[in-house]
């Protein structure tokens, strides 16, 4: 079974319990702590992914970063399942799929918008405004600048693009003046 599949279903299932448990959003973060710090620790995976290291090993050196962190248990039962099957090195892609499992449940999207230049907090509010009114859904805003876009702006929702940058509509008037 590939990785996506695997995080996809061990993310589902925490999300049930999550939402049974009104503990979804503090799953969430709990998550993207340990994975956080796997991340930025390169040995630490590293040690997870040694055959050297019994599990025994491996599940002591768990207990201690979750007792560190302060996760929950129901968040410590699943990383210690996944260090006996040997799926520990799945936990980011898990707490990718799990936030987005709780963004879709709680009504929330993340889309990027990307500028030419920075954009002036009444600019943030309105676009804010129109993806919440066009979606139905509450907006977080990621922003990005990018100055090869000259002007105007570019949001990305999931696998949607809404291109509004001068840059695209350059190209699109280029491409109409060379066929003719």
């Amino acid at each position: 079974m590939s990785a996506n599949a695997i995080a996809k279903r061990y993310a589902k299932a925490l999300v049930q319990i999550g939402s049974e448990e009104g503990a979804v959003e503090k799953y969430n973060t709990e998550l993207t702590r340990f994975s956080g710090l796997l991340a930025e620790n390169r040995e630490l995976g590293a040690v997870f992914a040694n055959p050297a290291y019994g599990v025994e090993k491996k599940a002591e050196i768990l207990k201690e970063m979750v007792a560190k962190l302060g996760l929950s248990t129901t968040v410590s039962n699943l990383l210690m399942l996944l260090l006996e099957r040997g799926r520990i090195s799945v936990v980011p892609e898990i707490a990718t799929r799990y936030g987005a499992f709780a963004d879709e449940l709680s009504g929330v999207i993340r889309p990027v918008v990307t500028s030419g230049l920075p954009l002036e907090p009444a600019q943030v509010e309105e676009i804010k405004g129109a993806l919440a009114k066009a979606t139905g859904k509450k907006v977080e805003l990621k922003l990005e600048v990018d100055p090869s876009l000259i002007g105007g702006v570019v949001a990305k929702i999931g696998d949607k693009v809404f291109d509004g940058s001068v840059k695209t509509q350059l190209a699109r008037l280029q491409d109409i003046l060379q066929k003719g």
